[in-house]
């Protein structure tokens, strides 16, 4: 429901930027990454919206990007974040900061907000139960402002909000 308002205000706003949001991923194509290991929650998004570019900051990527961005996954010297791709898979990044789905629970995990240089943090939050949870109460409502990073002066000029408010998800 909630993509089917974005996509209609979308579709109103020709002026809006047409990256804002994804298409979607045919079954041929998601049957073929589950075969090559992408994690089934991520595969059942990418079904319903295959990406969605809210700020250049902030971004849930589609599932060519994602496969190009597993090098997150793997483990950094002298980093302690429990690093690895049999145990994450990156689905978008958040201030230049990635965001994961953990492959045992679905779950969406990122790191605390008070560390902004992410290998020095010491462990993941969970930022939601799952990536649908996260899109759906995270980016496309008014708390996107928060995680945006989105003030007074930048909120006319930010694409993302104006497309949440078109679709009346965000005041």
């Amino acid at each position: 429901m909630t993509v089917d308002a974005l996509r209609a205000a979308k579709a109103q706003s020709p002026e809006l930027f047409s990256y804002l949001l994804g298409g979607t991923v045919d079954e041929e194509t998601a049957r073929a990454a589950a075969a090559d290991g992408v994690p089934p929650e991520f595969l059942d998004f990418c079904r319903v919206l295959d990406g969605a570019s809210c700020s250049p900051s902030v971004q849930i990527f589609g599932l060519e990007e994602a496969l190009g961005h597993q090098f997150y996954c793997d483990p950094i010297i002298d980093c302690v974040l429990p690093l690895s791709p049999e145990k994450l898979f990156c689905v978008g990044m958040i201030h230049e900061t990635p965001v994961y789905v953990d492959r045992a629970g679905g779950g969406v995990l990122g790191i605390p907000d008070e560390h902004r240089e992410w290998p020095d943090a010491e462990r993941f939050e969970q930022l939601a139960p799952g990536l649908e949870e996260f899109f759906v109460e995270r980016l496309a409502t008014a708390a996107y402002v928060r995680i945006g990073l989105v003030d007074d002066e930048s909120a006319e000029y930010d694409e993302w909000l104006t497309l949440l408010r078109r679709a009346g998800l965000a005041a």
